[in-house]
């Protein structure tokens, strides 16, 4: 910001995000903070380059004034990003009864004999600010990573066999696990029924001894439980 002469002015270099083949624009404003009425006129060594609006006018005393200053759309960006254009604010006091209309060439000549204040200001050119880059597919954390697409919208021939590979390869796990749990299962069930047929064994051989000792032999009653046992050991093999 220039805060000597009859105006500041803000800013003292003007910045383009320069792109080519587009109209660029960027602010500039002009305060008066004295009791005078100051009229300006806005020069550049660049006129087919550029445009301002307004390129001359008045600013009242305790006020501001903005400016818009346009390029226009470049064919091509100049070597190295380097701009050598650069602008002149010329102010002078005028009487408070002037208008835009009474502002002249001629108020801002020297060699009249008028008093002009006069401020350069520089162009220069900056990158245009870039767009976040996308985030891949398949990069979050905890995420899987998924096959590539090509610029057709198909899957490469080579991902798209191994992402098959992998799949088959995880359904065939699952399907083994659940084989595994129920073969599992039924050899713990077999073991239980040979445990309590052997123990059912053991009991029919006491039974059948301590009838033995009592009566000398086989009772009616020792049949029965035989039987009884034969038809339980036949209901548990069966199962």
């Amino acid at each position: 910001m220039s805060s000597g002469g009859l105006l500041e002015i803000d800013p003292l270099e003007l910045k383009f995000p320069f792109e080519v083949k587009k109209q660029i624009s960027c602010s500039l404003q002009l305060t008066n903070k004295s009791d005078d009425y100051v009229a300006f006129k806005v020069k550049t060594t660049s006129p087919k380059k550029y445009c301002v609006r307004p390129n001359a006018g008045i600013v009242l005393p305790r006020s501001t004034c903005d400016l818009i200053v346009t390029m226009q759309s470049q064919r091509e960006g100049p070597p190295d990003m380097q701009c050598k254009d650069k602008f002149l604010v010329q102010s002078v006091i005028i009487d408070q009864a002037a208008t835009t209309k009474d502002i002249t060439t001629e108020m801002f000549a020297k060699e009249s004999g008028n008093v002009v204040d006069e401020v350069k200001l520089r162009v220069t050119y900056v990158s245009p600010p870039q767009p976040p880059s996308p985030v891949p597919e398949g990069s979050e954390e905890g995420s899987s990573p998924r096959p590539s697409v090509s610029e057709n919208g198909n899957l490469n021939s080579s991902e798209l066999l191994a992402a098959t590979r992998a799949y088959a390869e995880n359904i065939q796990q699952e399907k083994s696990s659940e084989n595994l749990a129920i073969i599992s299962r039924l050899a713990e069930e077999k073991t239980t029924a040979i445990q309590q047929n052997n123990k059912l064994r053991q009991e029919l051989e006491l039974v059948r001894r301590e009838v033995s000792k009592q009566q000398g032999g086989f009772s009616f009653m020792f049949v029965v439980i035989i039987a009884l046992l034969g038809i339980f050991m036949g209901y548990m093999f069966k199962k």
